[in-house]
């Protein structure tokens, strides 16, 4: 990861965190069965840290481009509240975010991959590309994950966060009692 003393600094003011699905949450790759329905992999390590990071005081909340019932059911799971589907144009999720908890830009992470998600990046208080992400995504973040997205980049940033905060011990302690 490239850990930046800002990037830590920046942590520490962040009351909502904001993911996008393809690439950051999954994979990134698009599985169909042989009925045409969509199959997306999450990873556990993930979901666990979100949940975390909410029992913290940090808001999570995910944006994406597509549109598909299976995300729509993980969110459900993960008991993200702030969720959009179908959004081309990131920005009018976030702005509505922004508005709905009243918050501003610097309290504000994104988790991106690809150059859909620069709008909202360049907008934020801390910007996250997943490992994976393209280079243009990378150039524009403040923070590049060591794990790709998919496989725990989430994981990774949930407890920079939570560390930045100086919540982590406490949100650990109940698994090591």
């Amino acid at each position: 990861m490239k850990l930046l003393n800002i990037a830590y600094l920046k942590a520490q003011k962040i009351k909502l965190i904001i993911f996008d699905v393809d690439g950051v949450l999954t994979d990134g790759g698009l599985y169909f069965s042989d009925e045409g329905i969509e199959l997306k992999r999450f990873n556990s390590l993930d979901g666990l840290g979100i949940k975390l990071l909410k029992q913290s005081g940090v808001e999570p909340a995910v944006i994406s481009a597509r549109n598909t019932p299976n995300v729509a059911h993980r969110m459900g799971n993960l008991g993200i509240e702030h969720f959009y589907q179908g959004q081309s144009n990131k920005q009018i999720a976030y702005q509505e975010l922004l508005d709905q908890l009243s918050l501003s830009p610097e309290q504000v992470a994104y988790v991106g991959d690809d150059v859909i998600d620069l709008p909202v990046m360049r907008n934020v208080g801390l910007p996250i590309a997943v490992a994976n992400a393209h280079d243009l995504v990378k150039d524009n973040a403040c923070i590049v994950t060591e794990k790709l997205g998919g496989h725990g980049a989430v994981r990774e940033m949930c407890d920079f966060i939570l560390k930045a905060q100086d919540n982590y011990d406490s949100a650990m302690s109940a698994y090591l009692a």
